[in-house]
């Protein structure tokens, strides 16, 4: 018995690491959790449950995310590792639940998930990389629907499809199978299927004269932030935007840290080594450049913010990865970015003590800076809006509705995967773009410093794009769409539905331990 479960936790592993884009094997995820399901039904404790399904969410956390090791060793395996942790409450909640009944039980194992889910896009510590809505992202004709639910709609399809299935495979097993529960898996499967076809929009070509251009300059992220090399990058940038540009062009998006010297964000039009870039935009006024950029802010004797580093002279300052819009003739515009990675780029307060740990696998002690919600690049006189999306926070989905509320109608992505080497992760970060392109109805211009850059149109297909690994540009003639979609106005509302039912759960559950107490 002990072996057959074992077997049982480690196949519900494979089957959601096999299942995870960019891998072809996506349909596995409709039977992934099955094993998982006949192992709490026949685990007689909580402990060894916890243990079992530990196991199986370990697997399927070090399958698919393992090329964080590129980047930094000792992080990779404490993200891991706890990430796992987290993932195996909600499951240790509905072996608890479901002994109340098959209904309260599957309804917990829901209710928890998607709970999970939403405290995991929102707290300290978010990792949202294996929100089980992200395993359609290499599939987008599917999951059209995506622009009324986003990725919450998606991870709901997927539990209630294994719930569905679970439930065949034991009447089967009791020699009554039930065709009513057959045909309901069977529709679970086809009408989400089929409505995405059904609603997917006809893009037609519009007769568009305004282009962007889009910089992938290829340079090794190990070695960008060295000084020396600073104005050699700078002009590498100008002369690939120069080499793409034309008469209509309106646009150009250089990658994360394009701009990687350091400096006062109230200085940077006086920095040395940025006046080729000035000196570029007052020769093409028409031409707005977004780039990531990195810089500072002081805040003189007054700590005004909680990431903010005391200097030597006791004043107060933050650093930021941030993104600038230049336009001749009009003041610098900075977006600081908001969602930042745990660990390297940014340290939980109830984790401040182990600031030099961090430290030393790659993190920051002081933490980065950031801004405090979405916010636009825009002017007058150009049609284009930006939402200046910096890296990680692509994989937000509400955040990234809250740049087109603010009025963005082109998402623009910049990012530098090249920490993680030739691996699955930057491959799996674009995919991850085109459910932003889904969610929110706007096309994507995405500037990755090593690749893949990107223009995905707002059903989510890859419209052109250059490989890994290769100094490129691309220069695309995107339509502006303007308007919101019915997820960018709701949000994340099955999430937030999930999480009030969760806490009634626990409440009931509370309830029976307090009345068994009084017994």
């Amino acid at each position: 018995m002990k072996k057959s479960l074992f077997f049982l936790s480690t196949l519900s592993g494979l089957l959601l690491f096999a299942a995870w884009p960019t891998s072809p094997l996506m349909p596995f995820i409709f039977i992934a959790w099955l094993p998982l399901l006949i192992v709490a039904d026949q685990v007689k404790t909580a402990p060894r449950f916890f243990g079992l399904a530990f196991w199986a969410l370990l697997i399927w956390n070090s399958g698919t995310t393992w090329w964080m090791w590129n980047s930094t060793d000792i992080g990779t395996i404490a993200a891991i590792m706890f990430n796992s942790m987290l993932m195996t409450f909600p499951w240790w909640g509905y072996f608890h639940l479901k002994k109340k009944g098959k209904k309260i039980g599957y309804t917990s194992l829901i209710a928890f998930w998607m709970c999970f889910e939403y405290i995991h896009h929102n707290w300290q510590l978010s990792w949202p990389w294996l929100t089980l809505g992200n395993v359609f992202a290499s599939y987008p004709d599917t999951i059209q629907w995506y622009e009324y639910t986003g990725v919450q709609g998606g991870t709901l399809w997927v539990l209630l499809v294994n719930i569905l299935l679970y439930e065949c495979w034991l009447s089967y097993q009791q020699k009554s199978f039930s065709k009513k529960k057959g045909i309901a898996v069977i529709l679970l499967l086809l009408l989400p299927v089929s409505v995405s076809y059904l609603i997917k929009p006809s893009l037609t070509k519009e007769a568009v004269q305004d282009n962007i251009v889009i910089v992938q300059p290829n340079i090794d992220p190990y070695g960008k932030f060295n000084a020396g090399s600073g104005a050699e990058q700078i002009q590498l940038l100008l002369n690939l935007s120069k080499q793409a540009i034309d008469s209509h062009t309106k646009m150009i998006i250089w990658p994360e840290t394009a701009m990687s010297i350091a400096d006062w964000q109230n200085n940077i039009s006086n920095n040395l080594y940025y006046q080729p870039v000035f000196a570029f935009s007052r020769e093409h006024p028409a031409i707005h450049i977004v780039s990531g950029i990195e810089t500072f802010k002081n805040y003189g004797r007054e700590k005004a913010t909680a990431t903010a580093r005391e200097a030597g002279d006791g004043s107060y300052y933050d650093a930021f990865n941030a993104a600038v819009h230049i336009r001749n003739g009009e003041a610098l515009g900075f977006y600081n970015k908001s969602k930042l990675v745990p660990g390297v780029e940014s340290l939980p307060t109830f984790l401040n003590f182990m600031a030099p740990v961090f430290e030393q696998f790659g993190g920051t002690t002081g933490g980065y800076g950031r801004s405090e919600s979405a916010e636009v690049f825009s002017t007058g006189a150009n049609s284009y809006v930006a939402a200046p999306i910096i890296c990680y926070e692509s994989v937000y989905g509400e955040y990234v509705g809250e740049y087109v509320k603010k009025g963005a109608n082109i998402l623009t992505i910049m990012t530098n995967d090249g920490w993680w080497g030739n691996t699955p992760g930057h491959k799996q970060h674009l995919a991850y773009a085109g459910l932003r392109a889904i969610e929110t109805r706007k096309w994507v211009a995405r500037s990755a410093n090593t690749g893949i850059s990107a223009v995905i149109d707002p059903t989510g297909a890859v419209r052109s794009s250059e490989p890994w690994n290769k100094m490129s540009t691309i220069k695309y003639a995107i339509p502006v769409i303007n308007g919101t979609s019915f997820y960018v106005s709701m949000g994340d509302y099955l999430y937030k539905l999930a999480s009030l039912l969760s806490m009634l759960l626990i409440l009931l559950k509370i309830k029976d331990r307090f009345i068994k107490s009084k017994a």
